[in-house]
């Protein structure tokens, strides 16, 4: 009883570990963003005279941009690509319900509280990107950069076999037996 409980517990350390590469992954290129979206939404709001949530809706369809490179080519290189038209339709289609998010956040504050200096803009800015960024966490891994399938299953049987403490033995082909002629 006990040695199925030590197999469970390696296969949920195993997804915990893997869970934990892509969460950092997803951060270092979300935290990347986050600082593109910022830098553009505070150079937009400086250099035109754009109401604040248009500014930000300009930052953050930049960030989705620059995100869908990171996701796609650093955090989710290793997932399926077959389905790029797929894949790409889905990413903008979370990123839009992001985008209202995160940008609904702001306009909320700007003109249903009226908090709309530059610190405040940021604070809410901030905000909506982390909240829409619990969103897209969930959207990306679920709908948009699936795991391959047959990946997956291998990955699957793999700690299944380490759970068991089983070994893997391959097995030379038998040779046919000559023909006695008689």
């Amino acid at each position: 009883m006990a040695h199925g409980s030590s197999g469970q517990s390696s296969v949920h350390s195993s997804r915990l570990r893997r869970l934990f590469r892509e969460l950092a992954k997803f951060g270092a290129v979300g935290g990347a963003g986050l600082l593109v979206n910022l830098g553009v939404f505070n150079l937009v709001r400086q250099v035109t005279d754009l109401p604040v949530v248009r500014a930000s809706v300009i930052a953050t369809v930049v960030a989705i941009i620059f995100n869908y490179i990171g996701f796609r080519y650093f955090t989710y290189r290793d997932r399926d690509k077959s389905g790029r038209t797929r894949e790409l339709t889905l990413f903008l289609l979370f990123s839009v319900v992001g985008l209202v998010i995160e940008n609904g956040l702001l306009f909320t504050a700007t003109y249903g509280f009226g908090w709309d200096t530059p610190l405040q803009s940021n604070i809410f800015k901030f905000l909506g990107i982390g909240v829409a960024t619990l969103f897209r966490f969930w959207s990306y891994r679920t709908w948009v950069f699936r795991t391959l399938p047959a990946k997956e299953a291998v990955a699957r049987a793999e700690s299944i076999l380490v759970a068991e403490g089983s070994r893997v033995t391959r097995q030379q082909p038998r040779k046919p037996k000559a023909r006695q002629r008689a």
